[in-house]
């Protein structure tokens, strides 16, 4: 790209870009050169925005892991449809590329976890964001009485999320996730009966 023209949103471009290395070429692949290209920028522009590429993934890191917390939506959908129809319809919806590519590089790069963490707070990376909106809405319905007070409702987030994990990494279709949240939730209702 020739100097001196403007580029909107250069960290979203930048960001953008790094999702496509990752998706394309797994956790591994991604330097600061590969995302330079892939955004045809000049390879010292991510340098001046960022102090060194892996200030640039845990920047990365905590973009996605902001939107994916606040993409389920699910404080809207407390006390109305089904609880696990609610639940499985908001982890399948979120938006696969930012998750996959956001599993990929945590399961490769632990270390970041921490830096997310200095930002959006202790849980607040990747699955973790996840997990907690997903127990957050729980706990919700089971204000409303439509979950049992007995229901381990960290355990149905948790085993929920980690399916979810899972599925992402296989690249499987989500959609299997909706019997596993069906049986955990009819699990509990059944405890608490």
């Amino acid at each position: 790209m020739p100097r001196g023209i403007a580029i909107p949103q250069l960290r979203q471009h930048l960001f953008a870009a790094a999702e496509t290395v990752l998706l394309r070429g797994g956790p591994a692949g991604p330097t600061g050169r590969a995302v330079t290209v892939e955004a045809g920028v000049a390879a010292g522009l991510l340098y001046r925005h960022f102090a060194d590429f892996d200030a640039f993934l845990a920047a990365y890191a905590v973009d996605r892991s902001f939107t994916l917390a606040a993409a389920p939506a699910l404080t809207e959908r407390v006390g109305t449809g089904e609880v696990a129809a609610n639940l499985s319809n908001a982890l399948t919806a979120l938006p696969r590329p930012a998750l996959t590519a956001l599993a990929r590089l945590l399961a490769m790069r632990p270390d970041l976890v921490p830096r997310v963490e200095d930002v959006l707070g202790a849980g607040g990376s990747g699955f973790d964001a996840i997990e907690r909106a997903a127990a957050e809405y729980l706990a919700a319905e089971r204000l409303q009485g439509r979950l049992p007070e007995t229901a381990d409702l960290a355990a149905i987030a948790l085993a929920a999320v980690a399916v979810l994990h899972r599925l992402v990494l296989a690249g499987d279709d989500l959609a299997r996730l909706r019997g596993v949240i069906d049986a955990l939730v009819a699990a509990e209702a059944r405890e608490g009966a």
